[in-house]
């Protein structure tokens, strides 16, 4: 009976005890030295024994003053709920060593002002993406603890200790599974959070940034409503930070990660779109577009075409000396989904800007030849990118019927009559 009642104690991590009694703590104070114990038995070593030494160190100390440990009893309390003999049986032993340091990670990390390499233990436990593990942290409230971490870079923003440690508690963050109904999202949408993430985007290192850029991601998946407050907060910033991160050739993942938080901000709101034109993200996109793969060209097309339903976006397009033409060039090349996109951009452009030069640049760069084209391809599921390119040639067909290279033949096909020449 006694090595039953024993067996649950014995599983009580060494970080949880008393140093005087060894038993578990119920009321964990710190004193002066910064080591915590027992209250009852600190309290008698003062008091009863008339000591003047920390137990634990025996260094002498002249202030006898105690202070309560909500954290570490939160971490006890938090402990032996997750704790019972039923769940013990199904976990593994190695569950067991990583759960005890797990819990002490977690108590260092918040009596220790030099975080680092705490935060790097705690990353490599959670990374393998075990469950039970990431479960049993939430529990510990060390998402709380770490968005506490980042926070702090807006105190310290220049302090190189702090800014580490935000660095380190993102690459932590950036590890956690979480969804709509997760209260990480409600966490990570405070505005100092978001402040101290969006200073990650512009000064942090490079695995920094994707680790902020793929947080953003999860939010964005997760909950779209936090991306007015940090536009409004941080203005064009965060696109130039965005648009920063997507042109880097180094990391693909992380230009992949930025470019889909780009197009959720800009799908959420018009008016971040006017905010990430001013940006410059019409030019910049437009000039990522010769060289981007497959996937990365559909999204920077879907891009500009969001920014050119803009009068504004039109504007910075026509006036990209390469606008038409990168959109021509991609036009029947790469994908049904970029074609149709591509279509869309130059039905705008043609629709709300239609100056004699965006028309001569059509003929001159093959959008007109394509258009054509297009009409003579493809099935049902193209009709309506079909009726766009017809309003287009319809539009403009007296325009470009003055150049040779315009093809007589779509005189008919487009019941434009005599009148035509």
């Amino acid at each position: 009976m006694d090595n039953h009642q024993r067996a649950p104690t014995m599983e009580f991590p060494h970080d949880f005890r008393c140093p005087i009694s060894m038993e578990p703590m119920k009321e964990p104070v710190t004193i002066s030295t910064g080591v915590t114990y027992e209250r009852k038995n600190i309290e008698k070593w003062f008091l009863i024994y008339k000591k003047n030494t920390c137990p634990a160190t025996m260094q002498p100390i002249d202030s006898f003053e105690i202070t309560p440990n909500y954290t570490l009893k939160r971490l006890i309390n938090s402990w032996k709920d997750g704790y019972s003999p039923s769940s013990s049986s199904c976990s593994s032993p190695t569950h067991h060593v990583q759960s005890n340091e797990l819990v002490s990670i977690m108590k260092t990390i918040e009596s220790t002002p030099f975080k680092v390499t705490s935060l790097k233990k705690l990353k490599s436990i959670l990374e393998t993406g075990d469950e039970i593990m990431a479960s049993e942290f939430k529990k510990l409230s060390g998402v709380e603890v770490l968005i506490n971490i980042v926070e702090q870079v807006l105190v310290d923003s220049f302090d190189f200790i702090a800014f580490r440690a935000c660095e380190e508690a993102l690459s932590v963050l950036h590890q956690l599974p979480f969804s709509s109904e997760d209260e990480t999202i409600c966490l990570l949408m405070k505005p100092e959070c978001l402040k101290s993430m969006a200073i990650m985007l512009q000064r942090g290192s490079a695995e920094a940034r994707l680790c902020t850029v793929s947080i953003f991601e999860k939010m964005g998946k997760a909950d779209n409503n936090h991306w007015n407050l940090l536009i409004q907060d941080q203005g064009i910033d965060v696109f130039k930070s965005l648009l920063e991160i997507v042109s880097d050739e180094i990391s693909r993942k992380a230009s992949s990660c930025a470019l889909q938080v780009l197009i959720q901000i800009l799908k959420a709101s018009k008016k971040s779109r006017l905010k990430a034109i001013e940006a410059g993200a019409v030019c910049t996109l437009i000039e990522l577009v010769p060289d981007s793969t497959r996937s990365k060209c559909e999204k920077i097309m879907y891009l500009i075409k969001l920014m050119c339903e803009c009068a504004d976006g039109r504007l910075a397009f026509v006036e990209h000396g390469l606008g038409i033409a990168v959109v021509s060039k991609k036009l029947l090349n790469i994908s049904i989904a970029t074609t149709k996109i591509g279509v869309k951009i130059l039905w705008l452009v043609c629709n709300f800007h239609p100056t004699e030069k965006v028309l001569e640049e059509m003929l001159f760069y093959g959008s007109m030849k394509k258009l054509v084209a297009l009409l003579h391809i493809g099935g049902e599921d193209d009709s309506s990118t079909k009726e766009r390119v017809v309003k287009i040639l319809k539009l403009h067909a007296n325009s470009w019927s003055r150049y040779p290279c315009f093809p007589r033949e779509m005189k008919e096909y487009l019941g434009l009559g005599r009148d035509f020449c």
